[in-house]
């Protein structure tokens, strides 16, 4: 199995180019964030960035409550907190938890400027240069942006409608530790993933559990969508089926405000200790005023209450991005239907680039992020990811409506210059999945 070896992108315009850390060859620009600046254009309909939508959070009574706080505990919420997180906030993470069946202690929670420094701590605590990461392929750009950074070299493992395959997973760490690699832990988000929106199965997060458990491999669970299930109720997580072995991260960004900046990660006993350690290093300790400011939420407002509507607001908006896609999508189009979260992963009539289109998509007036943004080996080119959470129901239909009219005429011009698609199907390597094993 050959690994694609980090390239460097460095220029000598760049007076400090040899002084630089090895590790910064890894840093590469968000895809997501490189669209914000065209899509955030009022004439754009943004099907691209993952941006939750608060509007209907109590504002006024949270703008009061804010208030009483600063006046009758600012003392202590604007001061430096502890490098684990207050215990009060720890205590209230581990009664979220519960909702999926977690059942954790607060001294094993870390707290956190958002999941993404959660996760940023975990791969700081457990890479090294050249060991090897497993992910879900597609995964999260975000994570493989925090493990190119640390020189992590990311191995894909293949997914279907229930997420991971454990024999593709099972097949995968043999053969990386036969060929000497140190494979140190398994990524996965296993409720409605960033970007294809699947949901692993019970059966199969039981199957996934075990094939870590027999290959002595950790799991890190990133779960910032668990809560926003829009058909039943939360899947029980990874961790609550294996305590010892599953590293699971949290956010509040997703189920209140992502402006707070509040993520957590829950870990066995030893590695909590060197998360804390590691968090002193980067922070000195996690946002303190956020943590008072949350945790007065939870106490004082119907938290659960406010999930339930953001889970109707949110299912409308996908219901509306479901029937749009069925009625514009030209003939050869597929995609996936997400029970919860934030996304569609969609599959493009063959001899189309998602990353070749966007420009003329843009110049339509719609945005998307290409699917080749969540691959570490250049997959993708005929996938994207629909974000349905931020838009409102008329405008996800005015998005699909004007991206149909784009993906319609790249056919077009294809058949006008005589592009052959089986050919192009043959040649192209950076072709992602379908979304029946997405």
């Amino acid at each position: 199995m050959s690994l694609p070896e980090p390239s460097r992108r460095d220029t000598r315009l760049d007076h400090y180019v040899d002084t630089y850390a090895e590790r910064t060859h890894g840093l590469q620009v968000s895809a997501v964030r490189a669209l914000f600046a065209v899509a955030n254009r009022p004439e754009v309909v943004s099907l691209a960035g993952g941006m939750p939508n608060i509007a209907d959070l109590p504002r006024v009574e949270l703008g009061a409550s804010m208030d009483r706080l600063i006046q009758e505990r600012g003392v202590q919420a604007m001061q430096y907190g502890a490098g684990q997180g207050e215990l009060f906030m720890r205590e209230h993470i581990t009664e979220v938890m519960a909702e999926e069946q977690v059942h954790a202690h607060p001294d094993d929670v870390v707290v956190t400027c958002g999941s993404q420094q959660a996760l940023d701590l975990v791969t700081r605590i457990f890479i090294d240069p050249g060991d090897v990461i497993l992910a879900e392929g597609p995964s999260y750009v975000g994570a493989l942006g925090t493990f190119h950074a640390y020189q992590a070299q990311v191995v894909h493992v293949g997914m279907d409608a229930e997420g991971i395959e454990p024999e593709a997973l099972r097949q995968a760490v043999v053969s990386l530790r036969a060929a000497g690699k140190r494979v140190k832990f398994l990524y996965t988000i296993p409720n409605f993933q960033n970007p294809t929106g699947v949901t692993q199965s019970i059966q199969r997060r039981q199957a996934i559990v075990a094939v870590a458990k027999e290959h002595d491999l950790l799991i890190i669970e990133d779960n910032p969508y668990g809560l926003l299930t829009l058909e039943g109720q939360p899947m029980p997580a990874l961790r609550s089926m294996d305590a010892d072995n599953v590293i699971y991260l949290g956010s509040f960004s997703k189920t209140f405000a992502p402006g707070f900046r509040i993520g957590w990660a829950l870990a066995p006993h030893a590695v909590r200790e060197k998360l804390t350690l590691a968090q002193e290093a980067a922070t000195l300790a996690p946002p303190v005023f956020s943590q008072f400011a949350i945790s007065t939420y939870l106490e004082e407002f119907d938290w659960r209450g406010q999930i339930v509507a953001f889970r109707d607001m949110y299912r409308a908006r996908r219901d509306a991005m479901l029937a749009g896609l069925a009625e514009h999508m030209p003939e050869g189009s597929t995609w996936t239907t997400p029970n919860g979260g934030f996304f569609v992963w969609v599959t493009l009539p063959e001899g189309l680039d998602s990353q070749a289109m966007l420009p003329r998509a843009v110049s339509a007036r719609v945005a998307y992020t290409p699917g080749t943004a969540f691959y570490a080996d250049g997959l993708g080119s005929r996938n994207m990811r629909l974000s349905f959470c931020f838009p409102t129901p008329e405008r996800i239909l005015e998005g699909t409506r004007r991206l149909g009219e784009v993906i319609s005429a790249e056919l077009e011009m294809n058949r006008t210059f005589g592009i052959d698609p089986g050919a192009a199907r043959h040649h192209d390597l950076h072709t992602g999945p379908a979304p029946d094993i997405s």
